[in-house]
């Protein structure tokens, strides 16, 4: 038996935002990151959405970028003071991972953080709160899936937690704050989003309700991200559209080991932290060439989509192998951890142990293909000096 889980109610478009003022509640909290929603002006609106609504608003600020688990526990403490019957999430991932797992330790105080790391461990909700995220960067879809990823930086692990208690009840997809995105993060995002389509079209639970979501990911990211990383707004609100349809791919096809070692290798390495995105980018081609082993067939797929070359499935995997590293390169983003600025005696003292929890994260279960840690430290060491996976 399969399950499609997904928001009871998406909003989109732009000027979408404004729902905000159909809600119905009494106090809400509004989780946010580093502070470009407010220098925009769009917590402004919110909250006087908000209050149109009849509902007191109090914010949690200051979410930083891959959220740790003293920040999730200090919001859930702010929650249970407050006592929202609302959780409004707004900003990149970061944010809305966050209040994610707030909401968790706000609606079972008496629950830990180990309790609930590993997959569909978590209580059941909305016995206090109804969640609604809204998202300004296209690449997460947090706003659509059964996913929160949460930092450890004691240990340098990231835990994707994952359940579907924790798909927003509602999102709200308004392009209008994707506008406010630099150039970077644009790529970054994008390809973060990219991966989500294609490890979706792969992974062990794909199924004909999210085969068809990635495959309109792909074609439309393929089609707009350069142009939105270029300052093209009309290929940005596109791109918004487009990660959102890979979230709800992912979201009940799962991921794979792109995704299994960019968090256990963001933020590993002394010489400096890896954005989730980047480390996406980097790694999906080399992982491409370790799963075509098994799904040859899938990847040739993604290849006619895109009206590749190539006859064969070998030929059409190696053209969309080899489109993925010209957008990669036309982002401004390198082909391989040496290049990103990865030491290699560091790479080298680590490798073992990052293949060791990458077998271990959450999403290699899915993966189309299984893998060993032997097998995983051979694909990071391609990945760190840019070699060809040919095993």
């Amino acid at each position: 038996m399969g399950r499609f889980t997904l928001p009871r109610d998406l909003y989109f478009g732009k000027g979408s935002l404004e729902t905000l003022k159909t809600l119905k509640g009494k106090k809400a909290v509004l989780c946010l990151g580093g502070g470009s929603m407010k220098r925009f002006g769009f917590v402004d609106q919110v909250v006087g959405y908000l209050k149109e609504a009849g509902i007191e608003t109090k914010l949690i600020e200051g979410i930083e970028p891959d959220p740790s688990v003293e920040t999730v526990m200090k919001g859930a403490e702010v929650m249970k003071e407050f006592e929202p019957d609302l959780i409004v999430a707004m900003g990149g991932g970061s944010p809305i991972d966050a209040a994610k797992a707030m909401w968790v330790f706000y609606e079972h105080p008496e629950t830990t953080f180990d309790d609930i790391k590993d997959p569909f461990t978590i209580p059941e909700l909305r016995k206090k709160a109804a969640f609604i995220a809204i998202p300004s960067t296209s690449g997460t879809a947090t706003e659509v899936t059964a996913f929160s990823v949460i930092t450890d930086y004691e240990t340098g692990i990231k835990y994707p937690l994952a359940d579907y208690e924790i798909t927003p009840d509602i999102a709200i997809v308004d392009p209008k704050l994707a506008e406010t995105m630099p150039p970077t993060l644009t790529a970054h995002t994008g390809m973060d989003a990219l991966t989500h389509a294609i490890e979706a079209y792969v992974a062990g639970l794909h199924s004909p309700f999210s085969d068809p979501l990635a495959l309109q990911a792909i074609e439309m990211i393929f089609d707009n991200l350069k142009a939105s990383y270029e300052g093209d707004m009309e290929a940005r609100d596109n791109m918004h559209m487009a990660q959102c349809l890979a979230g709800m791919a992912f979201s009940n096809a799962l991921l794979g080991i792109v995704h299994s070692l960019a968090h256990k290798t963001g933020a590993v390495f002394d010489t400096g932290h890896i954005p989730h995105g980047c480390a996406n980018a980097i790694y999906l081609p080399y992982v491409i060439q370790y799963n075509a082993k098994v799904c040859e067939d899938r990847f040739a797929m993604i290849a006619r989509k895109l009206g590749l070359p190539g006859v064969t499935d070998k030929a059409l995997t190696l053209s969309l192998i080899e489109a993925v590293r010209k957008l990669r390169a036309s982002l401004g983003i390198v082909s391989n951890l040496k290049d990103f600025g990865v030491k290699e005696d560091e790479f080298l003292e680590k490798k073992h142990m990052i293949a060791e929890r990458a077998v271990g994260d959450a999403c290699t279960g899915s993966n189309p293909r299984e893998t060993s840690v032997e097998d995983m430290e051979k694909v990071l060491e391609c990945i760190y000096y840019g070699k060809d996976v040919t095993f």
